[in-house]
C-alpha cells in the first residue's frame, strides 16, 4: 500500500498503520532471501543490533552482511507467525513497533520454540515515509530456558 501511494504520487500520512506495515514487508522480503527489500525501509545511516550482539551500522552495510548469509545457510529459511505487537507514535516524526515472529527453516512445518524472535523498531518520519532508525531483534527464551543457559555456563 505504502508503495503504491508513493507511485502515485500521493503523500504518506503519518499513520501507526503505515509503520505496522513494515514488518510484514521485511518478513515477505525474507522469505524471498532479498537483503535489498529487507531494509527497503531502513534509512541511511540506521543501526540494528541482531539476537546475536553485533551491531550494523548503515543500511549498505546490513545488506552487504545479510545477502550472504540468505545465499547460503539462511536460503529457504522463512519468518512466520509474524505478529504486530504494539505500534505508537512517541512524538511528531517518531514512533515505536514492536514484532514477534519465528524462523522456520527449509522442510519444516512447525518451527520449534527456540527460534522465536522479538523486534523492536524506532522508527522516524524522513523522506516523506516511516523509516526504521534503528532496530533491537532478540530471540525470545523462557526464564526456564535462560536458568538452563546459565547452569551450563556455570559448569563450564
Amino acid at each position: 500500500m505504502a508503495a503504491e501511494k508513493a507511485q502515485k504520487g500521493e503523500r504518506m500520512e503519518q499513520s501507526v498503520e503505515e509503520m505496522s506495515a513494515i514488518p510484514a514487508r521485511m518478513n515477505e522480503a525474507w522469505n524471498r532471501g532479498d537483503a535489498g527489500a529487507f531494509f527497503a525501509d531502513f534509512a541511511d545511516d540506521a543501526e540494528l543490533a541482531d539476537f546475536e550482539g553485533t551491531v550494523h551500522k548503515g543500511r549498505e552495510q546490513m545488506i552487504a552482511f545479510h545477502q550472504p548469509i540468505f545465499d547460503t545457510v539462511m536460503k529457504g529459511s522463512r519468518l512466520v507467525q509474524g505478529d504486530v505487537v504494539f505500534a505508537r507514535i512517541v512524538g511528531p516524526g517518531w514512533g515505536v513497533v514492536h514484532h514477534r515472529m519465528v524462523m522456520a527453516m527449509p522442510g519444516e512445518e512447525e518451527p520449534p520454540p527456540s527460534r522465536r524472535f522479538m523486534q523492536l523498531l524506532a522508527v522516524v518520519w524522513q523522506n516523506d515515509r516511516w523509516e526504521v532508525a534503528a532496530l533491537q531483534n532478540s530471540r525470545l527464551i523462557s526464564l526456564e530456558t535462560a536458568m538452563a543457559l546459565e547452569s551450563l555456563a556455570v559448569a563450564e
